[in-house]
């Protein structure tokens, strides 16, 4: 018996926890992979949007990134440090120097450098930078890429609607919204995912998936319903995942030497590269994630190492969407869980600064070549239209044209909406 199918059967033994569930195996997260498939009955109006397949990539800066080393540098400051600036591609935008190939694709890039929030906590900033809400021990919320995805991913695809590659973050997933909406993650890009071959003829694999319903059957009987429908839903995207022939999209090997370089030999860069692949084979939400940008102590250099790695394969994912026609469907977000103090610390480093900070977004009919929001002279105030986690929540929705008040239930029978309050942000879109 195959391991996949092992697992499954030791858990249609005994009574099921969505906790339980998740944790059966790597194989099991495989199955994972293919949640977020919208039911049969999906409305006119989600049916269209599915058919103009957009996907959102997020890259996702773990540990917090110092905006006055990214994209709001401050040189010849008392906080701007050593960093220096570079122009652009837009004439009047200037960046950090460490960034120099986005720096050639800004003119598809909207810069916000007032984003602003009050959360300044790692674990609960990077929460509500993933769901739109601050956690509580009540209720634990689907994150955007569920919710977006509940409404507009493909139905009836083999490949999962959700992939995260990259560092795991504990606590950011479905939700309440369940086992289908859970994504793939992958610790490392480039290879097929571990434990979803087959170990055996498609004919046998598929007699023991019948051997499976039918003790499910049994324990459906006994009182199990509602726990044997969200197991057969977890083997039945299990056995669709492991023989699709889709899952060449993890393999990279057929892509070019060139472009491989062109984005880093990193685990960032084979993870940008995975994204642009899995967005031509119609997965709705990929988010990459490079971690260590909590830079307390030794900032300059930290930023400087991670910026390198950073800086080719975000620019030549966007690049290479255009390319490829598919830039106009797919957004690109880049952002972290807040910046860093203006004020350098005694082991030249930097401390949490929610205030003030930035990241950008590119493609989706975002209009790019133009810098939103200012922070003043030395960074430590916000001087011109700040941008809340809500209003850049809303922003995404808008350009995913999904809607941002849509309302789920939780298990506490209290309605919720996507992004409780919010704002489109002005001029944003062309």
């Amino acid at each position: 018996m195959s391991p996949v199918i092992h697992d499954l059967v030791q858990l249609s033994r005994h009574q099921l926890s969505r906790r339980r569930l998740l944790q059966t195996s790597a194989a099991g997260m495989g199955v994972m992979a293919a949640g977020g498939l919208l039911p049969a009955c999906l409305s006119a109006q989600a049916a269209d949007l599915q058919q103009k397949k957009r996907s959102i990539i997020v890259l996702w800066m773990q540990g917090a990134p110092s905006q006055f080393e990214t994209f709001d540098p401050k040189p010849g400051t008392e906080t701007g440090g050593p960093t220096k600036s570079i122009s652009t591609a837009t004439a009047g935008i200037q960046i950090a120097s460490t960034f120099p190939q986005v720096a050639k694709m800004m003119n598809e890039i909207a810069l916000i450098r007032s984003l602003t929030n009050k959360e300044g906590n790692h674990q609960r900033a990077t929460y509500q930078l993933h769901t739109g809400y601050i956690p509580t021990g009540s209720v634990k919320h689907p994150s955007l890429g569920a919710n977006i995805s509940r409404q507009i991913a493909p139905a009836g695809q083999d490949l999962p609607s959700l992939v995260t590659i990259g560092n795991a973050i504990a606590g950011i997933g479905a939700g309440y919204l369940g086992i289908n909406y859970e994504p793939l993650h992958l610790n490392q890009a480039g290879k097929i995912p571990d434990n979803v071959a087959i170990g055996t003829s498609t004919e046998r694999f598929d007699r023991r998936l019948g051997l499976l319903g039918q003790m499910d059957q049994q324990f459906a009987e006994r009182g199990g319903a509602s726990v044997v429908q969200t197991h057969r839903d977890l083997y039945s995207k299990a056995s669709g995942m492991a023989q699709s022939k889709d899952l060449k999209v993890f393999d990279l090997d057929e892509e070019p030497a060139a472009l491989k370089e062109a984005y880093g030999d990193t685990n960032f860069g084979r993870g940008c590269l995975l994204a642009r692949r899995l967005v031509e084979a119609g997965v709705t939400y990929i988010e990459v994630r490079v971690g260590n940008w909590d830079t307390h102590a030794d900032n300059f250099d930290a930023t400087t190492r991670l910026a390198g790695e950073v800086d080719p394969a975000a620019a030549t994912l966007i690049k290479d969407l255009k390319d490829r026609g598919l830039l106009d469907s797919t957004l690109v977000v880049w952002m972290g869980e807040f910046g860093r103090t203006p004020k350098i610390n005694a082991r030249t480093g930097r401390d949490h600064f929610p205030k003030a900070f930035n990241g950008f977004l590119a493609g989706a009919g975002v209009r790019g070549g133009q810098v939103i929001g200012r922070t003043n002279e030395d960074g430590t105030e916000i001087e011109d239209r700040p941008v809340t986690v809500g209003d850049l929540f809303t922003s995404i929705c808008a350009a995913m044209k999904v809607n941002p008040k849509d309302e789920t239930m939780s298990p506490q029978g209290r309605p919720l909406k996507v992004i409780e309050s919010g704002e489109i942000i002005k001029g944003l879109f062309a």
